[in-house]
């Protein structure tokens, strides 16, 4: 394409919010869209399901990692807990897990509550999912919740090995319910509903940007680093993007709006770098500042502990895969759209617990997720999974790598926590655009988070002794991780330390441009999300959201880019 030196909207960043927008816009054959992402096209092997985790370890990942801190990830690399993000057009569904958790309608509420009109849960919120969804499912659901002619793919995973079906009737022997986490249902448990489609995964761009190449108002910057959002500093009006691309400096210009859809790590940057951001942090590094806004100063996020593996008198039926000795007849049943592969991140169910010391912001909400998974860090011989993870290799080799021989199958339940009270930040290293800024997680600063996780733990362990979990042998793997190894195996202390030393971000950061009214002094956009102190610049990502929601962030990364659709063209409309 011969790029034009002026377009009426500049979507920087392809993310599901971006994707989305940029489809939407260019529904008016009069709008010319500029998309700018710093990565490239994703090829066959990221439509792989299974092998999600190898792809936090390719070019599509920024590979960033979160500041040492003396409260977690002290047995990872480093002591530094990863922080991947997608650098691909389509953003991070193009790494992700592949899940399609929305919330509930008790977190847009929430967000309603706290000032945000334009996000009431019945009127907008689902009718924005809906409209983005493409709905396959063939368990348990509820129809009323979801669309099936929408552009993106959601259906249960195509195959499931036998310990799907166990961990849901051991779930409902404790008492739970099966749900669609996806309706107004919140405890329980179910089969994952994740964005494949065919088993292959079905990213931003798959859905949203590959069905509208040929429109021609829609133009595309790949290898493209933004550095700037250029803003005229007597009027306040955002009229352009400066960028990097082939080693060359470009100005682009916006008749109507410069959007940030960079994510919960590059809006930010960019805001700052632009001059909107805390004043402090910007004279620290030179960049003169245009408005003084709370930028990055909060952090959500939801904390994870990987560490609860679980031994079986089972065969491993997919031994012969994972060693490498037999893929091609799996190579196969993956091409015809079944089979090992197309298991979405290895993920095959989710529990939505409520805790004895629940943080839940919401009565009745749940306040922990259990992730089960057919992956575990000794599957693929201690390389993705172990090395997406972080995992210092004294510890592997120590404690997973025993169980690389044993034939027998194992899997693994992760641990998260919906609404953790622990707040990290985020702030620039200096003032070159082609640096990553420094993360504080901030991971277990308040010990109650701790607390949650071990009452989760023990809910677990008490899981596994259901007859569903007793009829096939199943047992905790119970070697010690070494540095714990001076408290006793199972007991309160010992979890505590396997907590603070082996926990992992669910990547799942937002707040960073929080949302909110103005009479909140903690809000860098508007509910239109618009940037407070600035003309014609929105931010149109999960950086928005104002705190943890009870769901991962990609369903809502879609929404946000839906409602944000909305706002543009009722703005624009005349």
């Amino acid at each position: 394409r011969n790029y034009l030196r002026e377009y009426d909207f500049i979507i920087v960043g392809s993310g599901p919010a971006g994707c989305v927008l940029a489809n939407r816009l260019t529904e008016n054959p009069n709008w010319n869209v500029l998309l700018i992402e710093a990565g490239t096209l994703e090829g066959p092997i990221e439509e792989i399901p299974i092998l999600a985790p190898y792809m936090f370890l390719t070019r599509y990942n920024w590979g960033y990692n979160a500041e040492p801190q003396p409260y977690a990830c002290l047995g990872l690399k480093n002591g530094q807990c990863g922080f991947p993000r997608g650098r691909a057009l389509g953003g991070t569904s193009v790494i992700n897990g592949m899940l399609y958790t929305r919330g509930t309608k008790q977190d847009f509420e929430r967000w309603v509550q706290l000032g945000n009109y334009g996000w009431d849960y019945e009127e907008f919120v689902l009718p924005a999912f809906k409209r983005s969804e493409k709905a396959n499912l063939k368990y348990y659901y509820k129809p009323d919740y979801h669309n099936h002619s929408g552009l993106l793919a959601v259906e249960h995973n195509p195959h499931k090995t036998p310990i799907a079906d166990i961990f849901i009737n051991a779930n409902k022997a404790m008492g739970l319910n099966e749900i669609d986490y996806n309706s107004d249902d919140t405890v329980g448990v179910a089969h994952l509903q994740a964005n494949t489609l065919n088993g292959k995964r079905h990213s931003a761009y798959k859905s949203f940007i590959e069905p509208i190449l040929r429109r021609k108002n829609l133009h595309i910057m790949l290898n493209t680093h933004a550095t700037k959002v250029l803003i005229n500093p007597k009027t306040r009006i955002a009229h352009g993007v400066e960028m990097i691309r082939r080693n060359r400096r470009i100005l682009i210009w916006a008749r109507k709006e410069v959007i940030l859809s960079a994510g919960s790590f590059h809006s930010p940057q960019l805001l700052m770098l632009s001059g909107i951001g805390p004043k402090h942090d910007l004279d620290r590094i030179g960049v003169p500042l245009l408005h003084n806004s709370p930028v990055g100063k909060e952090m959500h996020d939801h904390i994870s502990f990987p560490g609860l593996v679980f031994v079986t008198n089972l065969t491993n039926p997919t031994a012969d895969f994972l060693g490498f000795q037999n893929v091609i007849p799996f190579m196969f049943q993956y091409l015809g759209g079944k089979g090992f592969m197309t298991i979405a991140n290895g993920v095959e169910a989710l529990g939505f617990i409520k805790t004895p010391t629940s943080n839940s912001p919401h009565s009745g909400l749940p306040d922990v997720e259990l992730i089960l998974l057919a992956l575990t860090p000794q599957t693929d011989g201690g390389y993705a999974v172990k090395e997406s993870e972080r995992l210092q290799s004294s510890i592997y080799d120590a404690v997973y790598k025993p169980l690389e021989n044993m034939g027998t199958y194992t899997f693994l339940i992760v641990l998260s926590l919906f609404h953790p009270k622990s707040v990290g930040y985020l702030e620039l290293r200096n003032r070159n655009p082609l640096s990553s800024p420094k993360f504080f997680a901030n991971f277990f600063k308040e010990p109650d988070d701790v607390e949650t996780l071990l009452d989760a733990i023990k809910y677990t362990l008490r899981l596994i002794e259901t007859e569903p979990f007793k009829k096939i042998g199943t047992r905790v793997h119970d070697i010690p991780i070494p540095s714990c190894a001076q408290h006793e195996f199972g007991s309160d202390d010992y979890w505590r330390c396997a907590i603070r030393t082996f926990c992992v971000s669910l990547h799942h950061q937002v707040g960073t441009c929080k949302m909110g009214p103005s009479s909140d002094p903690t809000a860098i956009v508007s509910p239109e999300l618009k940037v407070y102190g600035v003309k014609r610049l929105r931010v149109v990502d999960t950086s928005i959201i104002p705190e943890s929601t009870t769901s991962h962030t990609n369903a809502a990364s879609f929404m946000i880019g839906e409602r944000a659709a909305d706002f543009i063209k009722d703005d624009w409309r005349s």
